[in-house]
């Protein structure tokens, strides 16, 4: 059977002081993001493919809360007391990879106008979410959500469907935007949206249609509307605002639609919430493949190519969120932070990168469950 970027191989337990980059790295602030996943309630969730067990994990994970980690050399020095480090490779021999993601801040409106025309939804009330007890006989096995109907569940509407008014006339509009920066939301997963009035609130992720992520980007470059300098996020943005009579057409290709949520109570200081239900943190969460790996575990990323840090990016990360494109071990979506400025780092991310996982000492082996 061929190898699939779900498969890994695990080298170690590796000395941290043999980390690339370990002594340079501010270990303190990955314990201070350790620190929201230790404050979220232990949850029965099924194993993961790569699972330390949740037992393990929070026992590692709590000793950050009861001890002063204020400094990189004491966290380095936690770190190395309660956990081994394994190196992470695919089977198939190719390198590990990482993208990255961010907040937007956006300008909006709670009624709709000429400029402020696409809204995000709320959770319909017939959007049902999906498992191996519910999910129709035949209906792809990817869909984790379906729509309920008096004949059955069936899978919910998509993005074209949508855009042409499938959901019209429920109530669903939850704020206004720009055609663009909506369809951007979708694809981060939350905001910053800003009102005429000078308020400001947060929107976050709520479920979804079920349908796979597409992304436009590779589908223009095919067609010739872009070159590939056009690939970055910037200059894909920067061509569905010169083309506002395409947007039906293209956008409609990534059939995955994001149901919204508006988030009253959060840290202004902190990052959107993500999978987990914790705040991430700024250049120290990332987004993993749930299926393979659970919350809260510590990965060392090793992705020299990643720019904007003043340094190699070489640190300690910490799995707080998820997405649909994020597949396989070796991979992982770092989160950048919120505004203008966080997505000029983000949009052109996409490197190779070395992955450790951070074990804890006395778990089983990662790869040889219990």
């Amino acid at each position: 059977m061929a190898a699939t970027p779900a498969d890994a191989r695990f080298t170690g337990p590796v000395r941290l002081t043999d980390l690339p980059g370990w002594r340079d790295d501010e270990q303190h602030l990955a314990a201070e993001a350790a620190r929201q996943s230790a404050l979220m309630p232990v949850r029965t969730i099924e194993n993961r493919r790569y699972d330390p067990s949740e037992t393990s994990l929070s026992a590692a994970l709590g000793g950050t809360l009861c001890h002063s980690l204020e400094t990189a050399a004491v966290a380095r020095d936690y770190f190395a007391d309660h956990f081994d480090a394994w190196q992470v490779r695919r089977t198939d021999d190719r390198p590990g990879l990482v993208t990255a993601y961010y907040e937007p801040e956006v300008d909006a409106s709670r009624q709709r106008t000429a400029i402020f025309s696409t809204p995000l939804h709320r959770r319909p009330a017939d959007l049902v979410d999906l498992d191996d007890e519910n999910r129709p006989e035949g209906m792809d096995p990817y869909f984790r959500f379906g729509r309920q109907t008096a004949g059955g569940i069936t899978e919910f509407f998509d993005r074209g469907a949508i855009m042409d008014g499938a959901l019209d006339g429920r109530g669903l509009e939850l704020v206004w935007l720009k055609p663009v920066d909506a369809f951007y939301i979708h694809i981060q997963g939350s905001a910053r949206v800003r009102f005429a009035d000078g308020t400001t609130t947060r929107v976050g992720y709520a479920g979804k249609s079920g349908h796979r992520f597409s992304g436009i980007s590779m589908g223009l470059l095919r067609e010739g509307a872009i070159d590939r300098s056009g690939l970055s996020m910037q200059g894909t943005r920067a061509w569905l605002n010169a083309n506002p009579h395409r947007h039906r057409e293209v956008l409609a290709r990534n059939r995955s639609y994001i149901f919204f949520q508006e988030i009253t109570e959060s840290d202004p200081k902190r990052g959107p919430f993500g999978a987990e239900g914790c705040q991430l943190t700024t250049g120290r969460s990332i987004a993993v493949d749930k299926t393979l790996w659970r919350y809260g575990t510590p990965f060392f990323i090793d992705a020299p190519g990643v720019r904007g840090f003043g340094k190699p990016f070489r640190r300690l990360m910490i799995a707080q969120d998820t997405g649909s494109a994020i597949t396989g071990a070796a991979r992982a979506d770092l989160f950048f932070g919120s505004g203008d400025r966080a997505g000029e780092m983000a949009g052109g991310v996409k490197e190779d990168a070395r992955f450790w996982v951070f074990w804890p000492k006395g778990a089983t082996r990662p790869g040889k469950m219990g």
